[in-house]
């Protein structure tokens, strides 16, 4: 089947992170009857091309099958897909389905690597939504437990084709400010908003010395706050949420530890796992981009990269980034097409530069 057929089964068939079994078996279906041979490690269906040389570089081309919960605001079936004036609706089809589509075409259509200067490795990989444990977290290992080693990665991921050669990482601390409760009218006790008011202007003001040379300074936003039982006791608890973007400049570690170090109060990493990422900007994977005419960004979003430490990743992938996780969700028939197009263009031009 092409890829928008293949799409439309891929929607139809529900693959929220964790149960991506029934689009697994598709993808693992659809590569055999094009000749393909398919290796699967849970629900992760990958497949390395013919003439692999382990002498060459491998580019792994990689995007999830799995989707988030649909929105409650749908007006639509989300997992029934239709085409109406050339979009494609369907929860998964923009974020990251038509990545997905796109990049198994191209890797058919390359699929003998004999003579090119790369080796091509296909992963059509499971959980990235919620970055779980039987998805690209188990998968790496599994590659080097095998002694395939990758150099390079292309993400599909929805960024209108262009190149993302950057995204921050995460981490979210939850903070608390203690003080000591008392009777409001008497003035007493320590008023702990009063603390948790002093420790995020500390917060709010705080700098780090070092800054990344693509990603910038690391950004800090409070997000929420909650204190109080009853309007004439003097509170002795106030808790407040951080959102920390990071760089590659400091580890996730260090920035918990630089922040903990900063405040009078309590703060504790809910993970430290969403890491930064950022590709050198003469790679070649970068330079190809850039020969095809692709503009290079930064991207604001956090996807399976920030797994790949370690490794030159570049984000790549048909459809926007502002659709994904929105209800009623669609992609262009048109934007898959071009896709694939971008996709081969790229290929080409990574003989030239590798």
């Amino acid at each position: 089947m092409n890829a928008i057929e293949l799409l439309q089964r891929l929607i139809a068939t529900p693959s929220l992170s964790g149960n991506e079994e029934g689009t697994a078996d598709i993808l693992a279906a659809e590569l055999a009857v094009r000749g393909v041979e398919v290796r699967r490690h849970h629900n992760n269906i990958w497949a390395l091309s013919r003439g692999f040389d382990a002498k060459k570089p491998t580019l792994m081309l990689n995007s999830h099958q799995d989707t988030v919960k649909p929105s409650a605001a749908y007006t639509r079936n989300p997992f029934e897909p239709t085409i109406e004036e050339g979009r494609l609706y369907g929860l998964g089809s923009n974020d990251a389905g038509a990545s997905l589509v796109a990049l198994l075409t191209t890797f058919c259509n390359n699929y003998d690597t004999s003579d090119a200067p790369y080796n091509l490795l296909l992963a059509l990989t499971a959980e990235e939504e919620n970055m779980g444990e039987r998805g690209m977290r188990s998968f790496l290992p599994h590659l080097a437990e095998r002694g395939i080693k990758v150099d390079m990665v292309l993400v599909g991921e929805p960024t209108s084709m262009e190149a993302a050669t950057a995204e921050r990482g995460l981490v979210v601390l939850d903070c608390i400010a203690h003080g000591k409760s008392g009777h409001a009218a008497r003035n007493e006790g320590e008023n702990a908003i009063y603390k948790a008011m002093c420790d995020i202007e500390r917060l709010r003001n705080y700098r780090f010395e070092r800054c990344s040379e693509q990603l910038g300074d690391i950004k800090i936003s409070v997000t929420q706050i909650a204190a109080g039982t009853q309007h004439n006791i003097v509170p002795d608890e106030c808790r407040y949420v951080v959102d920390v973007r990071t760089t590659d400049a400091y580890s996730n570690e260090e920035v918990v530890a630089l922040l903990q170090g900063a405040i009078e109060g309590e703060a504790k990493p809910r993970s430290t796992r969403v890491r930064a990422s950022a590709i050198a900007l003469d790679h070649p994977l970068v330079a190809a981009a850039r020969a095809i005419g692709r503009k290079t960004f930064l991207s604001p979003t956090t996807s399976d990269r920030a797994i790949m430490q370690g490794l030159a990743a570049l984000k790549m992938g048909v459809g926007e980034s502002s659709r994904s996780h929105t209800a009623d969700e669609y992609v262009l028939v048109s934007e898959i097409e071009e896709g694939i197009a971008i996709y081969q263009q790229l290929l080409n031009e990574l003989k030239n530069t590798i």
